[in-house]
């Protein structure tokens, strides 16, 4: 594969290709010949047929129109009812990225409108569908990856030669390990470093959200780890604990990729900033800044579902969807030429919810799964997500009739979404008294990313997106606060009202000002939606504690937990017990091996201990720091 570029430029006319380079396991031709750009005559099929990887032919930057000359062809050529918002050029890669209301419109028939630029302005044509809520992150995100188009370039050149150029460490022998560098018999500081003889790639590096000292973070001190051998890093889905210390890597030197969907970087992002500012707003140094977001942006490279890609000479990935929240993965992993196929379960949900479809199950080859068992012992039985729905809605409904207050802690990203879904349907099919709903803390940034990425959502859910008029996220019920100011307002209000706030946890944030201001009056209602992680403010109240204190100034404040408390286990965006158990049943093929991981001690030992004597199957629930042999 060293002289894979050499292959392809034999496989062309002779001066056709003025620069041939990568972008990652992608190949990039590019042409000053405008008759060869726009008709190839299948010459570059040909080649991708041959060599079995993805190869792109573009004009060189040099023949390229105007920027200005060609943003005018642009905006005549897409119909007005398309209501394309931003034409952005980036001008090193000779692609326009045109962002569209109506994405469909903007392509145009048999994707005549693309075709009629391409033509026109010689400048590669990319759709984008422009937010149904406008999003200050996605375009920032967005703004970052363009202005630093030139560096791009370079990073992913340099990718695809570590990809392409052939093995720098040992050839022939074969072996395969995985190192538990955290979330080994608990939740919380998912991350896995996985050895082959030739490559180093980790799998996931988040924080225990729910600790306060150094167990909070993984094991990165671990002696096979060492962020210079690092070749990649792959992101399952954008929750802190399984993302919340990517940005360390980058502040200790790490400048290698970093894999994950797009939804997921854009989340992560806004997600990793938010961090940043509860440290910040308790008093505590954070762990980097966001400078080393905007790096962390820079090197990521994201992947649609069921794209294949290399990654290291000899490791393949492939996310699918885990069902757990909007752009999270499962990741199959291929590694060497069918030495070993892995699959990373991560968090995943298998079972239908409001805004997703259940986690796949279907795979090329699967020899080791690792499997979450968050909700893995044997008294894990969740309800219904129907009862669990009309349990919420009860729970609600019963506070707004003794004119109380209901405060909702959720994660920023999955149950806030599901939650608003279950409100709206509630009050628009008039089942429930109209009251506001409202939004504190990064929720109305993330769901702003969810209309930008329908198509990670189910078809429902989608096809009310595509249709303004119906989009549930837009009704008139939520307000978002947006300050310190508005949140003390709404406090002070006397009416009924729903407040969803981060974190879910109760660990920092709005959620806990909001509980310190409800907790007095048996009116009110706390309602947890999400899992509370051991140690956290949110476990200890579901455990019966009923006064809490609290740091104000050099004093400490006690507050009463007098409000009625409901926890709804069944909506959580992890399966439980039941639906784990049918996974691997209905997982094709099935694993030989499963490694039980994110979960507490005993559920990890009892999920193991289950499908061991059920399927016959060969179970393992490593501690933190143990290492699975796999091949």
């Amino acid at each position: 594969m060293a002289d894979i570029i050499k292959e392809i430029l034999k496989q062309l006319p002779a001066n056709k290709i003025s620069e041939a380079c990568f972008e990652a396991a992608n190949i990039v031709l590019y042409t000053t010949d405008k008759e060869f750009f726009l008709n190839n005559e299948g010459l570059i099929k040909k080649v991708v047929d041959s060599i079995k990887k993805r190869v792109e032919l573009r004009p060189d930057p040099s023949i390229t129109l105007d920027p200005e000359k060609a943003e005018e062809i642009i905006k005549k050529t897409l119909p007005e009812e398309a209501k394309a918002s931003q034409v952005i050029f980036d001008p090193q890669r000779s692609i326009v990225i045109i962002e569209a209301e109506k994405p469909g419109l903007a392509i145009g028939k048999q994707g005549a409108n693309l075709r009629h630029i391409r033509e026109k302005t010689l400048w590669v044509p990319l759709i984008k569908r422009t937010p149904a809520i406008r999003s200050i992150l996605i375009e920032n995100v967005r703004s970052v990856l363009y202005q630093n188009s030139d560096y791009r370039r370079k990073f992913l050149d340099k990718v695809g030669h570590r990809i392409y150029d052939g093995w720098i460490r040992e050839k022939k022998k074969e072996w395969v390990r995985l190192s538990m560098l955290g979330s080994g018999r608990q939740v919380g500081r998912s991350s896995m470093l996985l050895q082959t003889p030739e490559s180093r790639v980790l799998l996931d590096c988040g924080v225990d959200v729910a600790s306060n000292d150094d167990n909070a973070y993984p094991f990165l001190e671990a002696p096979e780890f060492s962020i210079k051998e690092l070749d990649a890093v792959i992101i399952s889905h954008a929750h802190l604990d399984h993302v919340g210390f990517l940005p360390y890597l980058i502040k200790y030197g790490y400048r290698g990729p970093i894999y994950c969907t797009e939804p997921t970087r854009d989340i992560m992002s806004l997600l990793l900033l938010d961090f940043i500012k509860i440290m910040r707003g308790e008093g505590k140094e954070p762990l980097f800044t966001s400078d080393e977001i905007k790096e962390m942006v820079k090197q990521t490279i994201t992947l649609s579902y069921k794209e294949v890609t290399d990654i290291t000479p000899d490791i393949r990935i492939t996310l699918y969807n885990s069902g757990h929240i909007i752009g999270s993965s499962m990741v199959h992993i291929h590694i060497g030429n069918g030495l070993h196929n892995l699959v990373y379960g991560a968090d995943m949900k298998y079972g239908r919810t409001a805004l997703l479809d259940p986690a796949e199950t279907q795979f090329p080859r699967c020899e080791t799964f690792i499997l979450e068992s968050t909700y893995g012992g044997r008294d894990n039985v969740l309800p219904s997500r129907k009862d669990c729905e009309k349990q919420l809605a009860d729970s609600i409904m019963r506070a707004i009739k003794r004119r109380g207050r209901v405060l909702i802690p959720v994660l920023g990203v999955g149950r806030a979404q599901e939650v608003f879904l279950i409100v709206e349907d509630l009050i628009r099919t008039g089942k429930m008294e109209k009251v506001p709903v409202y939004i504190d803390g990064m929720i109305w940034d993330v769901t702003a990313i969810h209309t930008a990425y329908p198509e990670y959502l189910n078809a429902a859910v989608r096809k009310k997106i595509f249709h303004k008029n119906e989009n549930p996220f837009l009704s008139d019920i939520f307000k978002r606060i947006g300050s310190a100011k508005e949140r003390r307002m709404v406090i002070e209000e006397s009416t009924p009202f729903i407040v969803l706030a981060t974190s879910g946890m109760l660990q920092g944030g709005p959620s806990v000002e909001y509980l310190k201001a409800f907790a007095s009056s048996e009116r009110n209602a706390l309602i947890f939606v999400a899992y509370q992680g051991a140690g956290s403010l949110g476990r200890r109240i579901q455990q019966g504690d009923r006064e809490i204190a609290f740091q104000k100034g050099h004093a400490q404040e006690v507050i009463g937990i007098k409000l009625e408390l409901t926890t709804i286990d069944g909506l959580t965006g992890h399966s439980g017990r039941g639906e784990l158990m049918n996974f691997v049943h209905k997982c094709d093929p099935r694993p030989k091996k499963i490694i039980i991981n994110h979960g507490e001690n005993s559920r990890c030992l009892d999920l193991a201990s289950s499908l061991h004597k059920t399927y016959r199957l060969e179970t393992v629930a490593p501690r933190n720091l143990e290492v699975v042999r796999l091949k």
